[in-house]
């Protein structure tokens, strides 16, 4: 946690942040403000540069509304310090501060630069001091310029509702803009899930919920058998229904006519719709609908919950990484059998599924913010690309596995041609 020197009243002035002490020294000098030398260790950060997402054109920052990022919780130290944030791994803490609470009140996006300095004045707080201190909450990542274009865009139940994500967005990835940006992306987005098990169902849910702008829910629901939370079926349990030993491959990959379509956008009996900026393969056993996916060059990412297991990945950026045909190449390499079991699975998993409520939700949970990542900042998706996130019961502690692109597999030529 960096300690900064806001200047409001007489005291010590401090700076100590771990990879930043360098930097937030120079912010300081270059306001008039005295501290001693840095603790940490330098960081890395060219001299003079702005804080993330930020002009470092004066005219723009004065254009600005600044306002203290939510999520972010104001306390006092004691009566000369604020801090701001709670875990030490967001927070700063000012000192010198003491009668500075008005100023802090006044940073609520709602004044620019300009009206916030006019109106510390009638409370006895200079100009200079109280600019001092915006400057160094913005350095410290604890200030943003308020996102008014983007809640004017939204009616209030929206933007009421989605607040928790643009304080998140934020937080999380040091904009500077609110979560602006990350929002209209996502309001631009169009995801498509294939598969209405339960984890499919509660991917959709998440990404609606989350600010995505189109969701599209396609495929079957679960089986014939009771659906989860109905109670058992009374009597004793029916026997165990054992697959007849399977027929020559070629029967055994034909489409049954229950399978759902094709995703809109593509080439099938759904081709009408937008075209989906992601897939998510919710407990989808199909491999024709991956490779229609793969050929029209539409990224997808796999999702299964099954045997108490949990499996989150790849995802498949077509013609770059590896697919779902080079994860099956790979295992027939170990298992020999892997095809012709894989070819008994075209009529969907067990019934019921060995999936509970909360497997379903984890699953659900780490598949839907991959595919936010990959919406907001495609390449932050790195844990899943090249790679599965799984979750095997009873530990729950989600390990990732790395799988290549196979020498057989034509998805890696795909990117040459």
């Amino acid at each position: 946690m960096p300690w900064l020197s806001g200047g409001i009243s007489a005291g010590s002035s401090r700076i100590a942040r771990h990879g930043r002490a360098r930097q937030l020294r120079r912010e300081a000098e270059a306001t008039a403000i005295p501290c001693p030398p840095a603790a940490i260790p330098p960081t890395a950060i060219p001299a003079g540069a702005a804080p993330p997402g930020m002009s470092q054109r004066r005219v723009t920052i004065e254009r600005m509304r600044p306002a203290l990022k939510p999520g972010l919780l104001a306390v006092w130290r004691n009566r000369d310090t604020v801090q701001i944030g709670i875990d030490p791994r967001r927070a700063i803490a000012l000192t010198g501060m003491r009668g500075a609470a008005v100023l802090l009140g006044l940073l609520d996006g709602s004044r620019d630069l300009a009206q916030i300095l006019a109106a510390a004045g009638e409370f006895g707080i200079s100009a200079e001091a109280a600019d001092r201190v915006i400057t160094l909450l913005a350095v410290g990542g604890a200030l943003h310029d308020f996102p008014v274009t983007a809640y004017r865009a939204m009616p209030h139940a929206l933007r009421t509702r989605l607040a928790p994500e643009l304080a998140t967005a934020a937080l999380a990835h040091g904009d500077a803009d609110g979560g602006a940006r990350i929002l209209a992306r996502r309001q631009g987005a169009c995801v498509q899930v294939a598969g209405m098990s339960r984890v499919g169902l509660c991917i959709a849910s998440f990404l609606t919920a989350s600010g995505i702008g189109i969701v599209i829910s396609t495929g079957r629901p679960p089986g014939t058998g009771s659906g989860p939370g109905a109670p058992p079926p009374a009597g004793p349990p029916a026997p165990a229904r054992v697959p007849p030993p399977p027929g020559p491959p070629a029967a055994a990959r034909e489409r049954p006519p229950t399978d759902p379509p094709a995703p809109a956008g593509m080439a099938g009996p759904a081709g009408a719709g937008p075209q989906p900026d992601l897939v998510i393969l919710a407990d989808v056993y199909r491999r024709d609908l991956p490779e229609i996916l793969r050929r029209g060059g539409v990224p997808h990412l796999a999702a299964a919950a099954s045997e108490a297991i949990g499996v989150v990945g790849p995802l498949v950026l077509p013609g770059r990484t590896a697919c779902l045909r080079c994860l099956d190449l790979t295992r027939a390499e170990r298992d020999p059998a892997w095809p012709l079991i894989l070819a008994q699975l075209t009529g969907g998993g067990a019934d019921p599924p060995a999936c509970d409520t909360v497997l379903a939700a984890a699953v659900a949970t780490q598949a839907a913010a991959q595919a936010l990542a990959y919406v907001d900042r495609p390449a932050s998706a790195s844990a899943v690309i090249n790679g599965t996130l799984e979750l095997v019961l009873p530990d729950w502690q989600w390990r990732r596995r790395t799988w290549a692109q196979h020498d057989r597999c034509g998805c890696g030529r795909q990117s040459v041609l």
